[in-house]
């Protein structure tokens, strides 16, 4: 078995592509399984540039192990042997996304959550200065502990595709990823409208600082989606509260325990004795009293007037002031009977 940089003993190949190998390794110093990454040189390459790609290497795998989040894979550190970079990474138990897909699309609730998560990590990288050259399926890890991590981190600045291009990229990701039920509920079609926004990102002259504010809203989104918070609530147009169904009625308490038999609302049930409206038989007596009322304050004016006859007083109203000198006539206002 080989050995590198006298530490990282060669076990099995976890990956293999045409930038490199990824192999997993024992880390004879602590004991512990790592994943170690072999670059390999473009075909074609003049020797003399070969230092300068592995030095280019060897930075972006520095700059990417500045990144502490559990959705990106952790850089342990930068090995080398014979001049190459060998870059030391945590070595994630699982399948990478496009492993997955080959078995099909996800359900757009776990889409929504493999989404939030590189979502975050892409903002984690960015935050740190080690943004994603372009994140695909091959570079999801979706772990066996339920993990999501994010690998190829560490552009430099001339590599750096922008935020808004990271995000498309995203896009295009989530969409080959979830899939499109025949009966969509309000989840996938929040869901579609996210990758919507995510794949037609487009420089508007907004300040910088616009894009991590929309790349957050974006994650928030899908996290709500992964976790069943986007579906449609429909809005009932009663004003009857929900606990005044009749499943749900609440009976009032007196002070000594006893229930005061007041009803729900909405419900049809009598209303209890302390707090019934006054009954119709009782409206109607108060009713004839007062017409009786009115009937004699009127019969008394008009004997009023047949005694004393000065005829209308000025401006035409009838005057009601006592007509000898001296007189305490009690004025009429509201005629009060007696008892």
């Amino acid at each position: 078995m080989t050995v590198i940089a006298g530490r990282y003993r060669l076990l099995d190949v976890l990956a293999e592509g045409t930038a490199g190998t990824v192999w997993r390794a024992l880390d004879e110093t602590s004991g512990h399984d790592v994943a170690l990454k072999e670059f390999r040189a473009p075909a074609g390459l003049p020797a003399d540039e070969l230092p300068l790609l592995y030095a280019r290497r060897e930075r972006e795998a520095r700059a990417a192990g500045r990144i502490t989040h559990p959705s990106v894979v952790r850089v342990l550190g930068v090995a080398t042997e014979d001049g190459r970079p060998w870059v030391v990474t945590e070595l994630v138990r699982g399948l990478t996304l496009a492993e997955t897909l080959e078995a099909g699309p996800l359900p757009p609730r776990e889409a929504a959550r493999v989404g939030a998560e590189v979502l975050a990590a892409l903002r984690a990288g960015r935050e740190a200065g080690a943004p994603h050259r372009g994140v695909g399926p091959e570079h999801v890890l979706l772990a066996k502990d339920g993990r999501v991590v994010v690998t190829g981190f560490g552009a430099t600045p001339e590599d750096d595709p922008g935020p808004e291009a990271e995000l498309r990229s995203l896009g295009a990701l989530l969409g080959a990823a979830a899939s499109s039920p025949p009966s969509a509920d309000g989840r996938t079609e929040a869901l579609r409208a996210v990758i919507e926004g995510l794949s037609h990102q487009e420089s508007s002259g907004a300040p910088a600082d616009a894009e991590p504010e929309r790349a957050l809203a974006a994650e928030r989104e899908l996290r709500r989606i992964a976790t069943g918070g986007a579906r449609p609530v429909r809005r009932e147009t009663s004003s009857t509260p929900p606990e005044a169904g009749p499943d749900r009625r609440e009976e009032p308490r007196d002070d000594d325990g006893k229930g005061n038999g007041l009803p729900g609302e909405g419900s049809s049930a009598a209303p209890s004795r302390g707090t019934r409206p006054p009954r119709r038989g009782h409206v109607l007596l108060a009713g004839a009293l007062g017409a009786l009322l009115i009937a004699g304050a009127l019969t008394y004016h008009a004997v009023r007037d047949d005694e004393r006859g000065p005829g209308p007083g000025p401006g035409g109203v009838t005057s009601t002031a006592p007509t000898g000198p001296g007189a305490t006539g009690s004025g009429v206002g509201a005629a009060t009977p007696r008892s």
